[in-house]
């Protein structure tokens, strides 16, 4: 059986406001918080649209709700569209001083450290009642977490990602989510003064043969220096895998472990004077890291003057370090 074709006419719109808020919280008590209304009236809200759509939408795990393939598909253009009506009705112009907005950014906690300074200095100047949430970055793909309102700016090194939307924009799509180049740095071979490579030059046989850690933020045993290796037809053996650069230089500085890391965060982790630095014996493509955002977010006067902040963090923390590249 088929699923019932709403009709404009008839259908009641404020049920996709409650349905955008139940999916951003997953939540039935925090969305009524959210919308003004009483648990039970955004319980009938979401029956009244499962019947009208012909799916569950939401389904209860626990104490949350997971939305289904359905409502997964329908949410980003119902939420933009709601943001797009919003801005047509009543043009909220953002003022920093007045802002009681709240942003959600994910990342690496090694680029969280070269940032967090200046942007907590932009709030406490600019923005005293805007608040800011970092969240792990998992992914060298965030689009699905940016599209789902999951995150609303993702930092981090996406090569695959934006080679994707250059072929999208050759073909002349419209354009659904936006870039911005932060910083460029490279990656090198870090050990702790005394390990048994740190008083000569490191060759290609020696650093395959010794034992390493890995960062890997999906957990997967396998990253850029092994497909780098591969090209070579060589490999090395990956003792350690983590998924927190801070956690790999305690780790190393304290073993005989070989680890890489982008050299611009040698400076923030405590432990440089503990470390020797080697130049890696291949070549490795550098580390160009980027701020990606959706195009819902594209227009939005706050999403804007969030990241004119992001990007003026990192002027403040690599242009000193002639590491940033400007568009």
């Amino acid at each position: 059986m088929s699923a019932p074709v709403p009709q404009l006419r008839t259908f009641d719109l404020n049920l996709l406001k409650v349905f955008d808020v139940v999916m951003a919280e997953r939540n039935l008590t925090h969305a009524a918080q959210v919308l003004s209304l009483t648990q039970p009236a955004v319980s009938n809200a979401l029956r009244r649209l499962r019947q009208a759509l012909g799916d569950d939408l939401l389904v209860r795990q626990g104490r949350s709700l997971q939305p289904t393939p359905k409502a997964l598909e329908l949410w980003p253009d119902i939420r933009a569209t709601l943001e797009r009506l919003q801005a047509t009705l009543a043009p909220r112009v953002f003022d920093p001083a007045t802002a009681q907005n709240s942003f959600v950014l994910t990342m690496a906690d090694a680029t969280a450290a070269e940032l967090m300074v200046g942007l907590v200095s932009a709030l406490s100047q600019q923005a005293p009642g805007v608040s800011l949430r970092t969240v792990p970055l998992t992914t060298r793909d965030p689009r699905r977490l940016l599209e789902d309102g999951l995150a609303d700016l993702a930092i981090g090194h996406f090569p695959a990602v934006l080679s994707d939307l250059a072929a999208q924009a050759r073909t002349g799509n419209a354009a659904h989510f936006f870039h911005r180049r932060l910083f460029a740095s490279d990656y090198v071979c870090v050990m702790r003064h005394g390990h048994p490579l740190a008083d000569r030059a490191l060759t290609l046989d020696a650093y395959c043969q010794a034992n390493h850690m890995l960062v890997s933020f999906s957990g997967r045993a396998f990253g850029l220096i092994d497909e780098a290796l591969a090209a070579l037809g060589r490999s090395r053996r990956v003792v350690l895998t983590v998924n927190q650069f801070f956690t790999t230089v305690k780790v190393v500085a304290q073993s005989d472990l070989l680890t890489v890391l982008p050299r611009h965060f040698l400076n923030v982790t405590g432990f440089e004077a503990q470390l020797v630095v080697r130049e890696l014996p291949f070549e490795v493509p550098p580390i160009q890291v980027d701020a990606l955002w959706s195009r819902r977010h594209e227009k939005d006067d706050a999403h804007a003057w969030l990241r004119a902040q992001v990007y003026a963090a990192a002027v403040q923390a690599f242009a000193p370090r002639d590491l940033l590249e400007h568009l």
